[in-house]
């Protein structure tokens, strides 16, 4: 079977490094899908809803091709959270998350052209944040970080000191599930080491 090129239908920097990191090196495509018009209560449905239309509107562009379309949110105490619109909810987020633990759910949609196939996944992981003083709710604040990341924090990056600890898929709070692509690879006949002589 041809090996088609490997599509990110996101334009976050930390799922591009990520894949990057493992050997492959993706075409990104933003899909600039408006995520507003989608309204789902239950997070994991919510975010592979979201990863799929990310992937469908990037799918026209290509004729062959794997397109990997994404989506994160943090659910904490039942609510549902994206990126924080500006520095004040994101420090009434992190008074919130500071002490407690949230579930980070990615959505995974990845098209196989060639196949004519179409999977729709997700992942959960817990994360356990540590307690935090104003101050250092303020300064991570101002770096910037958390208002680029949904959840808030990124956990390669200032916001891995204020995370404890965390339990399953480590990859998937950074964006994209590695062994969760890996298992979809696999079920549309594919290899991972297919995509490192790309």
């Amino acid at each position: 079977m041809k090996i088609p090129p490997f599509v990110l239908a996101s334009a976050s920097p930390a799922r591009r490094r990520l894949l990057q990191t493992v050997g492959i090196e993706p075409i990104v495509r933003a899909s600039d899908f408006d995520e507003s018009q989608i309204e789902l209560s239950e997070p994991a449905e919510l975010v592979k809803t979201l990863a799929d239309y990310k992937a469908q509107t990037v799918a026209p562009q290509f004729e062959s091709a794997l397109i990997m379309g994404c989506d994160s949110v943090l659910s904490i105490n039942g609510e549902i959270y994206g990126k924080p619109a500006d520095f004040s909810e994101a420090i009434a987020r992190w008074q919130i998350m500071q002490g407690n633990f949230g579930d980070l759910y990615t959505g995974h949609a990845l098209i196989d052209h060639n196949q004519n196939r179409t999977l729709v996944k997700s992942q959960v992981t817990r994360v356990y944040f540590a307690e935090m003083s104003e101050k250092a709710i303020k300064a991570y604040v101002a770096t910037g970080e958390p208002l680029k990341c949904a959840g808030a924090f990124a956990i390669e990056g200032f916001g891995s000191f204020f995370v404890e600890k965390i339990e399953g898929c480590h990859s998937n709070v950074i964006g994209l599930s590695l062994p969760l692509l890996r298992h979809m690879l696999e079920e549309l006949g594919y290899d991972v080491t297919d995509f490192w002589q790309q």
